[in-house]
């Protein structure tokens, strides 16, 4: 490829050149197929479309048509002229071509070129019905048009009259019926009557092996196959999207009353027959071959296959023939009655099998669109989806994407009629676990789905602890790998040495049943990890692990943007709590407990903008973490906002309740917090603490202060001791100088607003009626300015000598 590439615009039209002058020799040989190959590979291997010159492409075509041209420098020309695509000096029409083959290829030309001109696709549309609706002369076949048509219904459904889907439909319903059960011979090299010894054709057979002794379909085997049973294999192939183009338009809209549902039924049931369903219109015949030939693959499905082709064969087809009976069904309601219990034994039979796991989603999708309808009860069928599928066969990487987006589909469905979906959605979690990269997306429009009130703090437990799930998958497949006789439970009284160990260690066991359950388990409690998330420390570094790891904080920031549109204050406590506690028991990947770390922090804050009250309501939880130095450390942003919390909501105008009381005990912790980070120490051992962490303790202090005013000597003292802290060479050896001074500016600021209790009362308490204004909101955020403008009030500009 490279070397095609790198072929500039004046070697490809040379090259041209030459290949032209052979095509207009007297004979199209072994020289001309390689030249055109290599022309084709030249033009085929950019992104951009290569120019040609217009003669040339006037050669092409008339190569393309000429009769006496070979097949495949025929073809050649066409796989050019495609990759050309759009072309302006293109003259083809398919208007006069008999030739099925050539009519092929060219509409194939002409269905790349037209980039949006629903009149070209519509053009080639009608020729190919047309000629379909004829009788075809001798050694010509229909079965070169149908992947045409099969192109244009993709391209511009619209494109088809009525009458030619008709016209079409009648055809496909005889191709996929009425196609013969005897094997097709080969053409010997001398003719057909060369050869006296040349053996009839034997009938086709089963997969397993017998003689079939029903209708021709897909599943059917042959040495050789016929025009028609080529056609029967090209109509299935095709059959879906025509009847999502076509099979439902001209249906009559059926009465509301249960007798009109009743006589349709009884009409379907009698067409079974050949003679009634002749009597059919095109479109309520095909459903009704197609249904019939839906049935008798499921039939086929059943049979043991001699090839292991032919048995992933089998299972496409079953895929296939499920999805189209539930389309007919949609289409037609008789049919719901006949489907249904068809497709109970049909499940029965494959749910024992994960070989056909891909079968059961369209299997549920039927019972989801048809089950209330038809008065049976699904649940069974979902259950099994749901609880033994991603189980089992989470990391089969195509299963999983199906499976999310199966569920993805049908999200809304799922949450109205069954409570499984949102029951098993532990099960679901574990696809995203070991395939995060590619299903984010999928899970992104899944969550809110999942998401409610008795599911949200199980979901974000599970969240937090999606990466120690990859690793205990991990563990799991590899334990399954292992030789049965190392399969033995541990000796209770030998720790274990590995994960691996670990995994069927009595002391561990429950921990991992509790990680890898398959539904929800909201009474268990999640400090039971803890222990596990030590042991599984040592795939921390796994390729898959950190993956995972990178798609919990997305999925984290939806939760909270979710679960604020319901939320009420009890399970918002609930949320704050856990947010504090589950900030000590993350998985040890630092980058991990970083990001983690930044999303709970600002979701804090909305948390508190919903329910200030909880600052009141969970003041001892609030106190025991702000009250901790080593949080200032280790989770310096979620410590941050806490604090900034207190000094925001911490107020009566945002709750009656809070008392002076309560503001003191506050202002004594984060007092003592502040103490002890900013206390001189010897210069070795000084340590250092985020600037941050700093300024917004002594913000908080100072507006605890306005709203206790005894507190505001104590505060006032303190801020006036900054300048020794932000001075000491102990000091300045670990923080930065422009981090000293912004320090020090901030505690000058509040000192000076401290001056004037009055503003600083109103800037940092509102009164009740104020407190969720916009100037309100203006002033809170836009303090440092006020800030900084009181102080010029207080402060002397340089140079000002009072008279």
């Amino acid at each position: 490829l490279p070397p095609a590439r790198e072929i500039r615009e004046e070697e490809l039209l040379r090259f041209a050149s030459r290949v032209a002058a052979l095509l207009q020799g007297p004979e199209l040989g072994p020289e001309a197929v390689d030249l055109l190959q290599r022309l084709h590979l030249a033009i085929a291997a950019t992104k951009y479309p290569r120019k040609l010159d217009g003669k040339f492409v006037e050669l092409l075509q008339t190569v393309l048509c000429s009769s006496k041209c070979p097949e495949q420098i025929q073809m050649l020309c066409a796989a050019i002229l495609r990759e050309m695509s759009p072309c302006n000096d293109l003259i083809l029409s398919c208007d006069e071509i008999q030739d099925t083959k050539l009519l092929s290829l060219v509409s194939s030309v002409l269905l790349a070129q037209v980039n949006e001109l629903k009149a070209e696709v519509a053009a080639v549309g009608q020729r190919i019905v047309k000629v379909l609706e004829r009788r075809l002369p001798e050694g010509q076949s229909a079965r070169y048009l149908l992947p045409v048509l099969s192109n244009v219904i993709s391209l511009s459904p619209e494109s088809l009259t009525e009458e030619q889907t008709n016209v079409v439909s009648k055809k496909m319903a005889d191709w996929l019926r009425y196609a013969s059960i005897q094997q097709g011979v080969a053409q010997p090299s001398g003719g057909f009557f060369s050869n006296p010894r040349t053996r009839q054709p034997g009938p086709v057979t089963e997969v397993d092996g017998a003689v079939a002794t029903d209708f021709f379909t897909v599943l059917s085997v042959g040495q050789y196959y016929t025009q028609d049973q080529w056609l029967n294999m090209q109509a299935f192939s095709m059959l879906r999207n025509w009847l999502l183009c076509y099979g439902g338009k001209g249906l009559k809209t059926p009465n509301s009353d249960d007798k009109s549902g009743m006589d349709r039924s009884v009409m379907s049931m009698v067409s079974t027959t050949s003679t009634s369903s002749r009597l059919l219109p095109p479109k309520e015949r095909l459903r009704e071959k197609a249904f019939e030939y839906c049935q008798r693959l499921i039939e086929q499905s059943n049979r043991r296959p001699l090839k292991k082709d032919d048995g992933d064969l089998q299972k496409a087809c079953l895929i296939e023939a499920v999805t189209i009976m539930d389309i007919i069904c949609k289409q037609d309601s008789s049919y719901v009655y006949r489907a249904v219990s068809f497709l109970k034994i049909l499940h029965s039979r494959i749910c024992g099998d994960v070989t056909y796991a891909r079968a059961l989603l369209p299997i549920a999708q039927f019972f989801l669109n048809h089950s209330k309808m038809a008065a049976v009860d699904s649940d069974a069928i979902y259950k099994h989806l749901f609880t033994d599928i991603p189980a089992q066969l989470f990391h089969n990487p195509s299963l999983a994407f199906e499976f999310v987006q199966f569920c993805k589909d049908n999200s809304q469905l799922f949450t109205e009629t069954s409570s499984v979906f949102r029951q098993s959605f532990p099960n679901l979690f574990k696809f995203l676990a070991w395939n995060s990269p590619p299903l984010i997306s999928e899970f992104v429009d899944l969550l809110p789905f999942l998401l409610d009130a008795g599911t949200a703090i199980e979901i974000f437990h599970l969240l937090l602890d999606l990466p120690c799930l990859t690793a205990a998958l991990d563990i799991q497949l590899r334990s399954a790998a292992l030789p049965t006789s190392e399969r033995a439970a541990s000796d209770p009284a030998v720790k274990p040495a590995t994960c691996l160990e670990a995994f069927r260690h009595p002391l561990y066991k429950s921990m991992f049943q509790h990680l890898l359950r398959t539904k929800s388990a909201p009474e268990d409690a999640p400090e039971r990890l803890i222990p596990l998330r030590q042991l599984l420390g040592s795939l921390a570094s796994s390729p898959r692990v950190v993956q995972c790891s990178e798609t919990v904080p997305v999925l984290l920031e939806l939760f909270f943007r979710v679960v604020a549109e319901f939320a009420d204050g009890p399970l918002i406590n609930q949320l704050v709590v856990l947010l504090l506690q589950r900030s000590d028991q993350l998985y040890e990947i630092p980058a991990f407990k970083d990001e983690v770390y930044r999303v709970l922090s600002s979701q804090l804050v909305m948390l508190c903008r919903l329910h200030p009250a909880l600052i009141v309501e969970l003041s001892k939880e609030i106190l025991e973490f702000s009250g901790t130095v080593s949080n200032i450390q280790n989770k310096e942003a979620i410590f941050t906002h806490v604090v900034w919390a207190i000094g925001e909501y911490l107020s009566v105008s945002y709750d009656k309740r809070c008392t002076v009381e309560q503001i003191n005990r506050f202002f004594e912790t984060l007092e003592a917090m502040l103490f002890e980070i900013t206390q001189l120490r010897p210069l070795a051992s000084t340590p250092s603490y985020a600037p941050r962490a700093i300024s917004v303790l002594m913000a908080t202090l100072t507006k605890l202060a306005a709203r206790s005013q005894d507190l505001i000597p104590r505060v006032s003292m303190f801020l006036s001791k900054m300048r020794t802290f932000v001075q000491s060479p102990a000091v300045t050896s670990v923080y930065r100088e422009e981090d000293l001074e912004e320090i020090l500016i901030r505690a000058t600021e509040l000192m000076n607003l401290l001056k004037m209790p009055s503003v600083a009362q109103f800037v940092f308490t509102p009164p009740v009626d104020v407190a969720s204004t916009r100037f309100q909101r203006e002033v809170n955020d836009s303090l440092p300015f006020a800030l900084r403008i009181v102080t010029r009030l207080l402060e002397p500009a340089p140079g000002f000598m009072p008279g």
